[in-house]
C-alpha cells in the first residue's frame, strides 16, 4: 500500500475531497467487502436472474454518471468496481431483463427491489437547535436514534418483517434496505400504503412544525410510537435541543393548537415562564390537564390527545416517502465511501442505535492508516501470517461488517431453509 502522511492512527482525520480520486482504488481494492456485497444482492441464487437483472449505477469523478449496469457473476461486479474506482454506486431495481440491454427494449420493467426508507436529519432543520443542513451530532443524532426504533418495531411487528439492514449514510442521514422476500415483491400501491402508514406527520408548512392528528381513539401503532417517544421528549426536545426556549419556539409549539382562544391563554401561561423549556411544557401539560378536570367534555374531547400529539410532533420519525414508494429508486449502496466527508456508508444495530456516534464514523483515511499502523505493529509475525488477516478486519469499519454479516447470515438461513423443505418433497416421491 503506498504510504499516507502518518501511519499512526488518528482519529477522525481531516478529510480533503480532492485525495478521494487517489484512496477509492486502494479502498475498493483492499477494504470493500466484494464477497458479501454479492451474497446480498444475489440472495443465494434463490430466484432466477436476480442478480443478474439487478441495476448498478456509478457516479464517477465530475459527477459523470453511469446508470443500466449489471453484471453476471461476483468477479465481474468486483473488476468493474476496481477499475472505476466509482465516488458512488447506487443499488437500483431487479429488472425483467439484464439492465445493460435496455438500449432499444421498450418492455423493461422493475419486478422487485428491497423496500426502502430514507431518514435524511435536514428535515429536522425546524425543530433541531445544535446543528443546521448537513451538519449532525450527537445531540440530533438521537431523533435518528429515536426513528429506527420506532419504524424497526413498526415494520417487525406490524408487517412481519424481518431481514432489515440499517445504515448510516456518510454524512446526515440514515437507510433501512427491508430484504424479506415479500419486501422485495411488493408491488407500487403495497409500498405507497407502507409508507403512508407508517407517515403519521402532516406538513405544517414553511416555519411551522409538522402536525400529528389523532382521532378519536389512538391506533396500536400510534400508541407503541408515542411509548418509544415520551420517556425520551424531556431529555431530547427541552434539555439537548431547548425547543422552547426561545419565542420562535414557543409559536411553533401555540401553533400545534388549533384554537386561537386556547392558544391565547397558553401565552399568558407561558409568559411566566419565558425561556425556560421545561417550564413552558410543564405549563402546557397543566393547561390540558386542567381541562380535563374541569367537567368541560365537549371542549376536552377536542383536545384529548394533544400532549400525545405534540410529542409525536417533535420526534416521529421524518421520512422521505418518495423513495419508499418508488420501485426503480436508485439509493446509495452500504460501504461507499461519502464524497463529501469521506466517511464509509456503515451499518449500524438499530438496536442501540442511540450508543451510534455519526461524529465517529471512520474516514477512508482514517481505515487505511488503520491498515498500515497494523501491518506495521505486526510486522515480527511475518508477511504470510499477516497478510491471511483481511484489511478490513484491521480497521475500525470490522464492526459495521459484523453486523452486515449477522444480517446475511439470518437472511440466507430462509434460502437454506426452503431449498432443505423442497429437497424433502422430493424425496417423498
Amino acid at each position: 500500500m503506498p504510504e499516507l502522511e502518518d501511519s499512526t492512527v488518528k482519529p477522525k482525520a481531516t478529510f480533503d475531497p480532492n485525495i478521494l480520486q487517489d484512496l477509492l482504488p486502494l479502498y475498493y481494492k483492499r477494504l470493500f467487502p466484494h464477497k458479501q456485497f454479492y451474497r446480498w444482492m444475489s440472495y443465494g441464487r434463490s430466484e432466477s436472474s436476480v442478480f443478474s437483472n439487478r441495476e448498478f449505477s456509478f457516479t464517477l469523478q465530475d459527477d459523470i454518471y453511469i446508470r443500466y449496469q449489471s453484471f453476471e457473476t461476483q468477479q465481474e461486479l468486483e473488476r468493474e468496481i476496481c477499475s472505476k474506482a466509482p465516488f458512488k454506486i447506487d443499488i437500483g431495481a431487479v429488472y425483467n431483463i439484464r439492465p445493460k440491454d435496455h438500449r432499444g427494449s421498450t418492455a423493461i420493467q422493475p419486478v422487485q427491489r428491497e423496500l426502502v426508507f430514507d431518514i435524511d436529519m435536514t428535515d429536522y432543520d425546524d425543530i433541531r437547535t445544535c446543528c443546521n443542513e448537513a451538519n449532525v451530532c450527537q445531540l440530533c443524532w438521537k431523533f435518528m436514534s429515536i426513528a429506527c426504533r420506532v419504524l424497526d418495531e413498526a415494520l417487525r411487528e406490524d408487517f412481519g418483517f424481518e431481514h432489515l439492514l440499517w445504515v448510516f449514510s456518510g454524512r446526515r442521514g440514515i437507510h433501512c434496505w427491508v430484504s424479506d422476500k415479500a419486501a422485495r415483491h411488493l408491488d407500487t400501491a403495497a409500498r405507497s400504503a407502507i409508507a403512508m402508514y407508517l407517515n403519521l406527520l402532516i406538513s405544517g408548512g414553511e416555519g411551522t412544525a409538522s402536525r400529528v392528528i389523532i382521532h378519536d381513539e389512538m391506533h396500536h401503532s400510534v400508541r407503541r410510537a408515542y411509548r418509544i417517544v415520551a420517556p425520551l421528549f424531556e431529555e431530547i426536545c427541552l434539555v439537548d435541543q431547548n425547543m422552547f426556549g426561545k419565542p420562535e419556539g414557543v409559536r411553533k409549539l401555540l401553533a400545534l393548537v388549533q384554537d386561537a382562544s386556547v392558544r391565547a391563554e397558553l401565552e399568558k401561561r407561558f409568559k411566566a415562564v419565558a425561556n425556560d423549556s421545561k417550564g413552558v411544557w410543564k405549563e402546557f401539560v397543566a393547561y390540558f390537564d386542567e381541562l380535563r378536570m374541569s367537567g368541560n367534555s365537549n371542549r376536552y374531547r377536542r383536545f384529548k390527545f394533544i400532549v400525545e400529539e405534540v410529542t409525536l410532533a417533535f420526534t416521529y420519525p421524518r421520512l422521505d416517502i418518495n423513495v419508499t414508494k418508488g420501485f426503480n429508486h436508485l439509493l446509495k449502496s452500504p460501504f461507499c465511501v461519502h464524497p463529501k466527508t469521506g466517511k464509509v456508508c456503515i451499518p449500524f444495530n438499530p438496536n442501540i442505535a442511540s450508543k451510534f456516534d455519526p461524529t465517529d464514523v471512520p474516514t477512508i483515511i482514517d481505515l487505511l492508516k488503520e491498515v498500515n499502523a497494523f501491518d506495521e505493529k505486526n510486522t515480527v509475525e511475518g508477511e504470510e501470517n499477516r497478510s491471511k488477516i483481511k484489511d478490513y478486519k484491521k480497521t475500525s469499519m470490522f464492526k459495521g461488517t459484523v453486523i452486515f454479516e449477522e444480517f446475511l447470515r439470518k437472511l440466507e438461513q430462509t434460502f437454506k431453509g426452503k431449498a432443505a423443505a423442497l429437497s424433502d418433497m422430493k424425496m417423498e416421491f
